[in-house]
Order: C-alpha cells, then sequence, then structure tokens
C-alpha cells in the first residue's frame, strides 16, 4: 500500500462516517478487511508514522486549545483524529499547527478531536482477518518526549503567542 492509497482509505472512510470519529473508525475497519493481511499491517505502518510525526509541542498546543486541555491520552487521541481528517488537514497542522484556525471549518470539542478508536482500526481488521495479534510493525520506536520547543501548556499567554490565529478562533 503507498502513500495514495493510506490516505484514500481515511478519506472514503471519513466522508462516509460524515464527521463522526466512531463511525470513521468502523467504516476503516469494515475496508481494511476487504484487504489482504500484508495491506492491512502496511496501512497500520503509514499511520504510526504519521502518529509518530504529529508527536509535537505545537500540535500538543493546538490540542490543548482546541480542547480546552489535552492530557497524555487525550493528545494521543488528538494525533489519531488529526490523521483521520485527511492528508491537507494533517500536512497543514505538522506544518504549521496554528494553520488549523484556518483548515478546520468548525470544531466541536464534543464530537472532534478524539479519535482513539481510529488508532485501533488496522489492528481489528488484522485480527478479523487472521484471527491473530498484529504483529510488531519494524517502525523506529516513538519519540520519548514531544519534537521542537517545550511549551507551558497551561499558560493562556503562551499558548496565544505560539498558535495566534488558533487561539483567536478558539482560544478562551
Amino acid at each position: 500500500m503507498d502513500e495514495t492509497e493510506f490516505w484514500e482509505l481515511i478519506d472514503t472512510a471519513r466522508r462516509g462516517a460524515e464527521g463522526d470519529p466512531e463511525d470513521q473508525a468502523d467504516l476503516l475497519v469494515e475496508r481494511l478487511c476487504r484487504l489482504d493481511p500484508e495491506a492491512v499491517l502496511d496501512f497500520a505502518r503509514h499511520f504510526e508514522a504519521r502518529y509518530h510525526r504529529a508527536f509535537t509541542w505545537d500540535l500538543w498546543g493546538a490540542a490543548w486549545v482546541l480542547l480546552g486541555g489535552a492530557s497524555d491520552d487525550a493528545f494521543d487521541w488528538f494525533r489519531c483524529w488529526l490523521i483521520g481528517q485527511g492528508r491537507e488537514v494533517y500536512e497543514g497542522a505538522v506544518h504549521d499547527p496554528d494553520a488549523l484556525a484556518d483548515l478546520l471549518d468548525d470544531f466541536d470539542e464534543e464530537v472532534d478531536g478524539d479519535g482513539e478508536d481510529l488508532g485501533y482500526a488496522a489492528d481489528e481488521a488484522y485480527e478479523q482477518l487472521t484471527g491473530t495479534v498484529a504483529p510488531e510493525l519494524g517502525l523506529a520506536p516513538a519519540p520519548a518526549d514531544p519534537q521542537g520547543v517545550p511549551i507551558d501548556l497551561e499558560d493562556d499567554r503562551a499558548l496565544a503567542e505560539r498558535l495566534p490565529r488558533l487561539w483567536e478562533r478558539f482560544g478562551d
């Protein structure tokens, strides 16, 4: 599976779910179950690589602003949700997290920002296809700490300075 096929699966499931992350995960599992197990593992590698790439201080700050706070787990689920938004939003946000102010039409913290189930879609599909747990993906381990310049996530002023457009649109 190449990068284009990965993003097509993400986009097709997102459109079918009409923005609901849980429905998107269910649709993604259905679509992955139509593939062979090795293709599912390829999908998982693409997902995991993007998940790790989004482990940055600035994206954690963006999640904090959008969600009104973001624990370690909430930031993990936010990164899954971000991947689920598709290539344009994901790449734009990784390149410039403040661009989420322009990339998101709206944001409802009751529905948006939590893509935990998306993070398990490939594992679930692989298990349905093979009856076994997915093997290790052979990727480098996740970074221990977020990449980039640390930020005090509880400092509204620091967040507003680092992410001015996002703060203006979604901050307190």
